[in-house]
């Protein structure tokens, strides 16, 4: 059954959506690479002026670009640097306005101008990252940051990362 996207109209009525139709995405999967790669793509169609939507993994200390995106300026990223390896270190999201002005920020697309990454956790450790970038300044808000802990805590909760 085709399930169409509503009129959006507000961004709080985008976060709503995008937490509902990721939960029904992840309802009756547990491959978490099936369940990150539905979950980019649902952000990536539901919330306007978003540059890229993706996922890195903790591997061998450093985060690691998903098996299912390619952008080849940014593979690998150690804990601490960037906004992404800053998620990590402070286990904490990442809300930054305008991406120029964060202390070593890497830069995997220059038109990149805001970025909010989120910490996914599997027993209180860090084991990867949402992150979402936009050609916009101060393009995300407490309102994305809200829906995206909640995504981050469906996805920790329904996937099998055994194999992650």
């Amino acid at each position: 059954m085709e399930v169409k996207m509503p009129n959006i109209q507000t961004r709080e009525e985008a976060c709503q959506w995008a937490v509902m139709r990721v939960r029904a995405l992840i309802a009756e999967e547990t491959d978490c690479v099936t369940n990150m790669a539905n979950t980019a793509a649902a952000i990536f169609e539901i919330w306007k002026d978003v540059s890229w939507a993706g996922f890195y993994r903790m591997k061998n200390g450093e985060l690691v670009l998903g098996p299912f995106c390619g952008k080849p300026a940014c593979r690998r990223i150690k804990v601490g640097s960037g906004v992404c390896g800053t998620a990590v270190s402070q286990k904490k999201t990442q809300l930054v306005p305008n991406v120029h002005e964060f202390p070593g920020h890497i830069a995997c697309d220059g038109g990149s101008n805001s970025e909010i990454v989120v910490p996914i956790f599997l027993n209180d450790e860090v084991i990867g990252v949402i992150d979402l970038d936009s050609y916009e300044f101060d393009r995300y808000s407490e309102l994305e940051q809200n829906a995206l802990e909640k995504i981050a805590q469906m996805l920790s909760k329904g996937c099998d990362w055994s194999n992650w």
